[in-house]
């Protein structure tokens, strides 16, 4: 099996987000970044496990400057045989999904499989556009994949129930939480992480087809409301007129 993983950074959970350019920008002063979780906790480590049961390899790809190749680095570190950056800064879905796209199409990859979104930008548009620009068959937040010969099958969780999914390869999946367990790089795999091959590749000609207007922090959260137990009357007129929830 030849698979390849898409693989972006986020920063870290406990980061404090800021914004300059008069709210334009993303403050990256300080900020520690990290493999976002639903790529290397999901996306990669199945892509890992698949590769182990029936052979193969796994590539990730990357949209991004050099200044990502750390958060790349921790990707092999957790497995993956080799890493692809594409160098250009990643700002818009569609550019993302072009380059990786572009790499992919005459690299005869069985699977691409991406995490279901990012968690700093919540999008979950980059595994569809890559679909469609590769005419392959796509399936969406997948939190299982058993894999036979050359046909996958899949389930996703879906209103009231579970979906399964049938797909011959090549496909791309989106992968969410079930898919598989959080893996803990070792020193083996850190130590070795630093001599895996991390090629670098141009760009190819793509515009931004999007472009932040600006970024808002969140309202700070209000002080607790307590209702005595014995005034439902008082509740149920705050969640009316207050809160706006019934």
């Amino acid at each position: 099996m030849k698979l390849l993983v898409c693989i972006s950074k986020a920063p870290d959970t406990t980061t404090k987000i800021s914004f300059t350019d008069n709210n334009t920008q993303f403050n990256e002063a300080g900020v520690q970044y990290i493999v976002n979780p639903y790529d290397e906790w999901y996306a990669l480590v199945r892509a890992l496990e698949i590769t182990e049961s029936n052979g193969g390899t796994v590539t990730t790809i990357t949209v991004g400057t050099a200044a990502d190749d750390p958060t790349i680095r921790k990707a092999l570190a957790i497995g993956a045989n080799d890493a692809v950056r594409i160098d250009a800064e990643a700002k818009d879905a569609y550019f993302v999904a072009k380059q990786i796209a572009e790499y992919a199409k005459d690299k005869d990859y069985d699977m691409i499989l991406t995490g279901k979104e990012t968690i700093n930008y919540n999008g979950a548009q980059v595994s569809g556009i890559i679909a469609e620009l590769l005419n392959l068959p796509f399936v969406s937040l997948a939190t299982k994949l058993d894999l036979n010969g050359n046909s996958a099958t899949l389930e996703r969780d879906v209103a009231g129930g579970v979906e399964v999914v049938e797909v011959n390869t090549p496909f791309v999946i989106s992968a969410a939480k079930g898919m598989a367990e959080q893996r803990i790089p070792n020193m083996r795999g850190i130590m070795a992480a630093r001599t895996k091959p991390l090629n670098v590749v141009p760009a190819v000609d793509q515009e931004n087809l999007t472009s932040v207007v600006s970024y808002s922090m969140p309202e700070e959260k209000s002080g607790c409301k307590y209702i005595d137990p014995e005034n439902m009357e008082e509740l149920i007129e705050l969640l009316h007129n207050e809160a706006k929830v019934i």
